[in-house]
Formats: structure tokens, sequence, C-alpha cells
């Protein structure tokens, strides 16, 4: 993978804008209540977590503050957003249980073994080898561990549509988007069993509808007032262009869990 450093492509502008919609510290959608549905079934307290993607912080202090993680190491690549997690996690008096550290694309920068759980949110699309990633994901894990996650995948394995590279040009996001078939084929192969796929594409068409209505409606003003017409309106585009792929199923957010054996193989 390249190891250069990344162009940064959350800037404060698109940070606040998604701040917005989805909540102070959070750069993805559905809040405490999704995250509660991703980690159902998994049991942080008292847990060592490692968050792939941390962004700006809102999430690594709920995985604490709700879910009783011992610590979390959050990790990211654009200093933008590992700035504004570092003043939100020194805010909520969280120090010594959040730890944030800027890494470089490539193998992740931790001994084997040192994590019982590694979790991401709607991160590793940007992280386009989901077969190495997920081979460093394994060797992080305590044996037992788990991976635990979502992430926006694309529903097939062929050529994107029209539709859909018209989207992911409106992002203007470095999007590595991947099958539900081939991220389970990179856990397989990485080691790990209890492969799981849940779709949250059903969810997610109806909170972008609803997130599209409020860009155009009660949030616009203050918005513009702040960010200007000209950067509302392109994302507003942006949700315009999403809608058809989640119609249509193509864009499928999606639950992935796995875990590392208590006994390890070889991988394959």
């Amino acid at each position: 993978m390249d190891q250069d450093t990344p162009h940064e492509f959350y800037s404060d502008d698109l940070v606040d804008i998604l701040e917005r919609l989805w909540g102070d510290g959070w750069l993805s959608p559905g809040g405490p209540e999704e995250v509660g549905r991703l980690i159902q079934g998994v049991d942080l307290a008292g847990k060592t977590v490692l968050d792939v993607g941390c962004g700006a912080g809102g999430i690594d202090i709920l995985l604490v503050r709700t879910h009783g993680a011992l610590y979390v190491t959050g990790i990211d690549v654009e200093d933008t957003v590992l700035g504004k997690a570092r003043q939100r996690v020194e805010r909520a008096g969280l120090g010594d249980r959040i730890g944030l550290v800027k890494v470089a694309p490539g193998p992740l920068p931790f001994p084997p073994r040192t994590f019982d759980i590694v979790f991401s949110k709607d991160s590793i699309v940007h992280i386009p080898d989901k077969h190495a990633l997920m081979r460093e994901v394994f060797r992080v894990l305590k044996p037992g561990g788990w991976f635990v996650a979502s992430d926006w995948l694309i529903g097939h394995d062929g050529e994107p549509s029209a539709e859909m590279k018209a989207y992911i040009v409106s992002e203007g996001l470095d999007f590595g988007m991947a099958s539900p078939s081939r991220y389970a084929d990179a856990l397989a192969q990485a080691g790990f069993d209890k492969v799981t796929t849940l779709s949250r594409n059903a969810w997610y068409r109806d909170t972008a509808r609803q997130e599209l209505a409020r860009l155009k409606g009660p949030l616009y003003g203050a918005a513009a007032a702040k960010l200007g017409t000209e950067f509302v309106d392109h994302n507003i585009a942006i949700w315009s262009n999403m809608l058809p792929v989640l119609e249509s199923g193509e864009h499928c957010p999606t639950h992935l869990r796995a875990r590392k054996p208590e006994v390890t193989r070889s991988p394959a």
C-alpha cells in the first residue's frame, strides 16, 4: 500500500457539515443507536479496543463512557480530524482512557496480539486492499478477539453502474468499495471464523432521505451562512446522487463481524 502522506479529504468545512447532520464528533450516520446495534452481543467492558479510522472522536468517547471499554486506541491518517478528536477527548476528561495516533497507510503500527477488539465505523471504505487490511487486523487481535465494523460496500463485484460512478465522483473521496463477498473472503483468508455480514441498506436508504430533507430544509440556512451556499449545494448534490444507488441496492452499508480463533491456524 502507498506509504506517502495522504491527501487530507476531511476539511474543516466537510467535518462541520457532517457533524450538523450526524452529531458533534460523528463523521458517519446513525449515532449511538447504530453503534449499539453494530456491537450488540460483543462485550467491550474492560477490553482494549483499536478504532480504525477514528475520525473526530465521538465514537471513541461513546465506547468508553457507554460501553465500558477499558482503553480505546483511535487511529487515523488525517491531522484535521485527529486535532478535533484530541480536543474532544480532552474536554471529556478521558485522556487516560483514549489515545489517538496518526498513522500512515500500510501495516498497523502495533505488535501482534495487542487488542481484544478491532472496531471501525464506515472508515475502511478508504482502504482499497481489504485482504491486506484483514491480515493486519488478524495479526493485532488477541486470540478469541473480535473484528466488529460497519462499512460502505458495493453490492457486487462487477463494473459499477453509471449511477454509482457518478455518486463516487461527486463524493470526491478516496472510496475503495468492495462487495460483501470480497470482505467475507478477505476475512476467511486472513484466518477468521464466525464471519458474518449484515446489510444495512434498508435502514440507511430511509435515513439518507431524511438527511437530504434536512440539508435542503432546516439545516440549510445556518450551514450556508457559515460554509457558503456553493458548498452546501454541492453536498445536497452528493446526497441526491447517493439515493438512486441506495434505492437500487448497489450501495449497501453493511455490518461486518468475525472472530480470531482461540487456537489459530495458518492463514490460507
